[in-house]
């Protein structure tokens, strides 16, 4: 019993006892050590993605320039321009695609190697101002644009860090400068500066290319009034007629009568729009809209249709044309007079100042000027072209000055406001305004207005056509067998400091076919002819007239107009 009782005690004595206090083991942490040190880890990997965070930031910050400018310049390089093509649809303009160098000069590691390298390759960027820029902290940089596939492959082939290539369009023109002042050109941003291709910008493309709807797309072509072949013709004649009459400028124009489309028109020297640098030179300049001239002779022709018109002159009249004419101190003489009373169509033939002008005071000064007005040769002219010059007048429109302006001296006006006048005196007497896109002549009638009367259009067809046949008549050298030629000469002596230059004339003929049912209107003016061979005069008759005769030799055909046979030895094809 006792030895059974002593395990009990024992345990009684050991629960009694109190509980000795747990040592740690040497080495261990305790809890709240613990959780400090989880505290401070997490401080410390929140600090370390703090400073990562704001390193990023700050490379997205320095990063944030270059982006932005080079996004632009993608921008503006995938701007898209459509195709302008001709009547028949032969391409005058188009975008092809060509690599630009750029560089980024904040990742650029050595600036002297770079330029080194770029200069070996483009020797006129080795230079100090192109140092200064490759070592700035510029994100993006224009180095060249539009450079040839040769030059990208050596700068390629360099390996220079921070040196690339943007693949952008830029417009050719595969005629050059067979049409280059109607298409026009663009800068080296692809944007129209001249022409058609600024006609295009101004009224909707470069509203559709600020939507992005112009970009990297296909637009549909644009089709101009335009026929390749017949302004190859008209180039052709100017340049060879330039060189043989050594004349310093020229213009040549082919108008649709009955829906005033531009068919072809030329202005030499004219330019490659491929080469940027020609179109700046002043003597480039388009003179078929952007140059006023003394029309000369040619304006009688509007003189004799305001005459018929007013109901105050028929065909059948005459005027004294055997003695000058004195008016505001000067005397009005004829250059090849006959001394003699003149019918009217022999003022018209033999180019009478002295009868036109007398013709003219008949109907009265004011009608004069308001039949100008109606023939739209008072007001600047409205066409596609940007390049569209207002017509210089009299300062004081009084006997002096519309005599004068009566054969063409003292008013001037654009080649293309006399050719689109002229197309009014032979289509039946209807003023339509020209255009260098399509138009039909339901829609050319809508926009037209009568100026003249039927009859009227049938006298000056009559005149036209019997200048180019009567014996004596200025414009017989500008006859082409089956194809009823009229027209009128016109020989302007220019104006230098104030005063009259005998020596120096701008010369015309402005000329309809076929004049028994009028087509086309062709006109050319030629800047200081000279004889094509000493002893030969240097008068419209002898040259621009000619040159109207092989433009329509040469273009007819392809109009359409198939030559028929002709009593070339009367007027009788064209009546009155």
């Amino acid at each position: 019993m006792t030895m059974a009782s002593e395990p009990a005690s024992f345990l009684q004595f050991q629960r009694s006892q109190p509980r000795a206090a747990v040592r740690p083991a040497y080495g261990s942490v305790s809890t709240s050590t613990v959780k400090t040190r989880i505290y401070f880890a997490m401080a410390a990997f929140a600090m370390l993605y703090a400073v990562i965070g704001a390193r990023l930031v700050h490379l997205a910050q320095m990063e944030e320039a270059p982006n932005a400018a080079f996004i632009s310049a993608q921008d503006s390089i995938a701007a898209s321009r459509p195709d302008l093509v001709d009547r028949n649809g032969e391409i005058l303009a188009t975008d092809i695609k060509t690599a630009s160098i750029y560089a980024e000069p904040r990742k650029i590691i050595d600036v002297d190697e770079a330029l080194e390298g770029i200069g070996s390759v483009f020797p006129e960027l080795n230079n100090e101002s192109m140092r200064k820029r490759l070592a700035s902290r510029a994100g993006f940089i224009w180095l060249k644009r539009e450079v040839s596939p040769a030059q990208q492959q050596a700068i390629h082939r360099l390996g220079i860090p921070g040196i690339g290539f943007l693949w952008e369009k830029q417009r050719f023109y595969p005629g050059g400068p067979l049409a280059s002042h109607i298409v026009g050109s663009v800068n080296i941003d692809n944007q129209g500066i001249a022409g058609l291709e600024k006609h295009l910008d101004d009224s909707w493309l470069s509203e559709l290319q600020k939507l992005g709807f112009a970009t990297d797309r296909s637009l549909e072509p644009v089709k101009l009034a335009l026929d390749s072949r017949v302004q190859f013709v008209v180039r052709d004649e100017l340049v060879k007629g330039v060189e043989r009459y050594h004349a310093i400028a020229g213009v040549g124009i082919v108008l649709d009568v009955h829906t005033g489309e531009v068919v072809a028109m030329s202005s030499y020297p004219d330019y490659d729009p491929n080469d940027r640098a020609q179109a700046l030179d002043k003597d480039r300049l388009n003179r078929a809209t952007g140059g006023v001239f003394e029309m000369g002779s040619v304006f009688k022709t509007f003189t004799f249709a305001s005459a018929f018109d007013s109901g105050k002159v028929g065909m059948n009249d005459s005027f004294d044309a055997s003695r000058p004419i004195r008016a505001g101190g000067r005397t009005i003489n004829d250059f090849h007079g006959k001394n003699r009373i003149l019918s009217v169509p022999e003022v018209f033939i033999y180019s009478s100042n002295i009868g036109t002008a007398k013709m003219m005071l008949t109907t009265g000064v004011d009608y004069q000027r308001e039949f100008y007005t109606r023939l739209g040769l008072t007001d600047r002219q409205s066409n596609e072209l940007p390049e569209n010059a207002a017509p210089l007048l009299p300062r004081r429109w009084g006997e002096l000055a519309a005599i004068t302006a009566s054969f063409g001296h003292g008013i001037s006006v654009t080649p293309m406001q006399t050719a689109t006048a002229a197309a009014a005196l032979v289509n039946g007497g209807y003023l339509i305004p020209p255009t260098f896109l399509p138009r039909d002549e339901i829609a050319a009638k809508s926009l037209g207005k009568q100026v003249i009367s039927e009859e009227t259009s049938r006298k000056m067809r009559y005149l036209f056509r019997l200048n180019v046949v009567q014996p004596g008549g200025s414009g017989k050298r500008a006859e082409v067998p089956g194809y009823i030629v009229g027209g009128k000469t016109g020989t302007a002596e220019k104006v230098e400091n104030g005063r009259y230059v005998s020596n120096k004339r701008r010369n015309s003929f402005l000329s309809a076919f076929p004049m028994d049912d009028p087509q086309y209107v062709v006109l050319v003016v030629l800047d200081e002819p000279k004889p094509e061979k000493p002893g030969l005069p240097a008068t419209a008759g002898m040259n621009t007239a000619p040159m109207v005769g092989s433009i329509i030799r040469r273009a007819a055909p392809m109009l359409g107009i198939m030559p028929k046979q002709t009593d070339g030895t009367k007027a009788l094809e064209v009546s009155y």
